[in-house]
């Protein structure tokens, strides 16, 4: 349904390897490292139950054709947001190690670095209107003293525990939560 370009392909797992500072830190790296091989691979269909199909909204309307001030566009919109905003989550889902890749969209970030973010299935996600719905957002804080130094709008793999549990911001409303993430770039062997 809604997957980042070419998040369908496995990442080469070499392409993950850091440079170590230090021994402890190569340990750490390695036990990352493990961890993010041995999650479990989500993708964001998964992330969707099998019977919550919004699609028959988009039925008979030919959007092409629609300006944003049609009132058409506008009675679309509107019962789009009122389906989106009770998208139900996974529940089978809450408590499992994870992976998964998606783009970042910050929400908090400090002089140098992004310490909570919105982890999106498409480039663009939470800047259009309208934002996913809440089971196609999952809100990421990195851990203390661990914040992401990537940029705007990364492609990213995710690993973490997984919680189904909401979280609020301007950009958009998130039904899932990464809990002790591990973010490393999105690479295509």
């Amino acid at each position: 349904m809604l997957l980042p370009v070419g998040c369908s392909q496995q990442p080469d797992p070499s392409a993950d390897r850091l440079a170590p500072d230090s021994r402890a830190e190569a340990r750490n790296n390695d036990d990352n490292l493990a961890a993010h091989q041995q999650a479990e691979t989500l993708e964001w269909d998964d992330l969707i139950p099998p019977d919550w199909q919004p699609e028959p909204l988009m039925c008979n309307v030919d959007v092409d054709n629609l300006s944003d001030d049609d009132p058409r566009a506008l009675e679309l919109m509107d019962k789009l947001r009122a389906e989106w905003s009770e998208a139900p989550m996974v529940g089978d889902l809450d408590d499992r190690r994870v992976r998964l890749p998606g783009f970042v969209v910050p929400v908090e970030i400090n002089a140098s670095a992004i310490t909570k973010f919105l982890l999106v299935p498409y480039f663009g996600a939470c800047i259009h209107v309208p934002p996913p719905p809440p089971n196609q957002i999952v809100f990421v804080k990195t851990a203390d003293g661990r914040p992401y130094r990537g940029g705007i709008f990364d492609t990213v793999w995710v690993t973490g525990r997984m919680r189904v549990t909401s979280y609020s911001s301007e950009l958009g409303e998130a039904g899932y939560r990464i809990d002790e993430p591990l973010i490393r770039p999105y690479k295509v062997p």
